[in-house]
């Protein structure tokens, strides 16, 4: 699927409701498929965040403990493509409670064959391109009461001299210092606006609406994912506590802007 901004001047390239590209003016923003770095160019967390390896791959939940891999089993559904127009489309994820679904991790990366949640929810998923940046917002129409984390987790194309900087009001990150973090990933707290600064080609800033979080993580000099979440899992403390946990009002929705400067 493509879309393409009114000026023609940005290209966006999705393929089952995962952004595989992002061109401005011609230049790849997005970490590409087959480079050192990840498998993916982004994905979504939900509906945890996080490890769940140290509880036997559970989770606690006001309907019992349900079994959860790293980053919950959103990312074992597929996605069904509902509305496109030259420049924005729609995909949605259905999930039936109880249902078991087979992780993908298993037997090589987990111990954990099957996972599920005792809550039915539908995931939304849009995108719309603009000439100066592509929107993407997420809806989550679940119970009401269901606890939820949430994490968009997109990865940007780097230039591999580590000399790029990931930049708040109030802090700079450099790359080695992000690749010290390690599978923890580095936290970026309490802030809905992110910037990351390259010596060459297009900036991108991150503005979001819901998270107000960022989580740092990249094992490679030349990919970087910038990763807004709704909390930062790697407390130190209970894992996965239910402090860190959002309650469903039914209808819940994030965005994430990702602007080219």
């Amino acid at each position: 699927m493509i879309l393409i901004s009114t000026d023609k001047n940005s290209i966006v390239k999705i393929e089952k409701g995962e952004l595989i590209s992002y061109q401005k003016n011609g230049e790849e923003l997005m970490h590409q498929k087959g480079n050192p770095g990840w498998r993916n160019s982004d994905t979504e967390m939900f509906p945890i965040i996080g490890p769940t390896e140290a509880n036997n791959f559970s989770v606690v939940t006001p309907k019992g403990n349900y079994s959860q891999d790293q980053h919950g089993l959103l990312r074992e559904l597929h996605y069904t493509a509902k509305n496109q127009t030259e420049n924005s489309c729609t995909f949605i994820k259905k999930y039936t409670a109880y249902t078991a679904v087979e992780n993908s991790k298993y037997p090589e990366k987990s111990s954990a064959r099957l996972l599920s949640w005792p809550y039915n929810f539908s995931f939304k998923k849009s995108f719309e391109l603009t000439n100066t940046s592509l929107k993407i917002t997420f809806e989550v129409i679940a119970e009401k009461g269901m606890p939820f984390m949430l994490g968009y987790h997109p990865a940007f194309m780097l230039n591999g001299n580590l000399d790029e900087l990931v930049k708040t009001e109030t802090k700079e990150v450099t790359i080695p210092e992000i690749m010290e973090g390690g599978d923890t990933a580095y936290p970026v707290l309490n802030t809905s606006e992110i910037s990351l600064l390259k010596k060459t080609g297009f900036n991108i800033k991150i503005k979001t609406r819901g998270f107000n979080n960022f989580m740092l993580w990249t094992p490679v000099k030349n990919m970087l994912c910038i990763e807004p979440i709704t909390a930062y899992p790697y407390t130190g403390g209970e894992m996965l506590a239910k402090e860190l946990f959002n309650i469903s009002k039914e209808s819940d929705i994030f965005k994430v802007e990702l602007i080219p400067s």
